[in-house]
């Protein structure tokens, strides 16, 4: 039997929970006659699940024969990477076609090449959304891992073109904290300001137990133990999982090898980009000082610059607040790491 679990990020794995009621919100929003957003930022931590989410919705909507769905990256040039995706498909060029629109003056029947002028291409992605809109078609973009940059400055820009003139284009993006953060902070962006965020928090501690209970063949307590040792965070509930499929041991046998994975793949990653203030204050709350007036006494810190912090650090997916007045890492293990970090 094929390992249920999987290490790989973005992959769906076999076994799988899906966060229902998130997903209904989104789909239910596309598919609205009216829609009330076309557009939706996945954001959290790395392995929260953006990537698998956003794949979930897709692979629904590309069921359904009146949705084309392109998934694109933000290393290119998305404008016309999507020009280039819908003119590929067959049921889009015959629509194309039909409609007359001239494809061969922009040199799209050898695929786009580099010296084509971007306003042309902007120009024929406006007349394919023109007829796909005119037909009832809708057009679902997908983003994984999105950035600031040029390529999705330009394309978030013409999208928002393309909104008020009423197209069937939709839009969804996953990416961390920071970059999602950076990408509606744009002053040319503002649509992106007002787009819904759905934050990939834990999953459900009672669904890991049973899943673990189901396929590893632990008992209730231990399945129990397992997904408290995951605090609901998605990767560590794989990586846990795989490496107790893979061993067949108990989870407490293979602490080391989970530990080793989150450090690496994630929580080493997450540390290279917490300023150093950042740093000083989960070192605190790592040394089991969690009230929050203590830690910032601890730092010498007054309490409108420790808000600052404390709101970045919620949002970046690294602590919450358990209580009015008290911090908490999240992720599981975290702790461990940082004091790691600083022996």
């Amino acid at each position: 039997m094929d390992n249920p679990f999987t290490l790989t990020f973005g992959k769906e794995p076999l076994s799988i929970i899906n966060r229902d009621y998130e997903i209904n919100e989104v789909y239910e929003s596309f598919i609205s006659p009216n829609p009330d957003s076309h557009t939706f930022l996945i954001t959290g931590v790395r392995g929260s699940g953006k990537t698998v989410f956003m794949t979930s919705i897709a692979n629904t909507l590309k069921k359904d024969r009146n949705w084309i769905v392109c998934d694109l990256s933000s290393d290119f040039d998305l404008i016309k990477s999507l020009t280039a995706n819908l003119n590929s498909k067959k049921e889009v060029f015959n629509i194309i076609k039909n409609a007359k629109i001239n494809v061969s003056i922009l040199g799209f029947e050898i695929g786009l090449e580099n010296q084509m002028q971007a306003n042309d291409v902007a120009v024929y992605l406006d007349k394919i959304l023109s007829e796909l809109t005119k037909k009832g078609k809708r057009v679902l973009v997908t983003i994984d891992e999105v950035v600031s940059n040029k390529n999705v400055r330009e394309f978030v820009s013409l999208f928002q073109i393309f909104l008020r003139k009423e197209y069937n284009i939709f839009l969804l993006m996953t990416g961390l904290y920071e970059n999602i953060n950076c990408l509606q902070d744009e002053k040319t962006l503002t649509f992106l300001y007002r787009a819904p965020r759905i934050v990939m928090g834990p999953i459900s501690e009672i669904e890991i137990a049973n899943n673990n209970e189901k396929i590893l063949g632990v008992d209730k307590s231990t399945s129990k133990e397992m997904a408290k040792l995951t605090k609901g965070y998605a990767y560590a509930y794989q990586t846990l999982g795989f490496l107790c499929f893979k061993y067949k041991k108990s989870y407490k046998d293979i602490l080391d090898k989970f530990d080793q994975h989150l450090w690496k793949y994630v929580y080493e990653k997450l540390w290279a980009k917490l300023s150093a203030i950042d740093r000083k204050i989960v070192n605190v709350i790592a040394n089991d000082i969690n009230k929050v007036e203590k830690i910032r006494v601890e730092l010498g810190m007054n309490s409108n610059t420790f808000t600052v912090y404390r709101k970045r650090l919620i949002k970046k997916g690294i602590i919450y607040c358990p209580q009015y007045g008290y911090l908490e890492f999240i992720l599981p293990r975290f702790k461990e790491f940082v004091l790691d970090m600083y022996c």
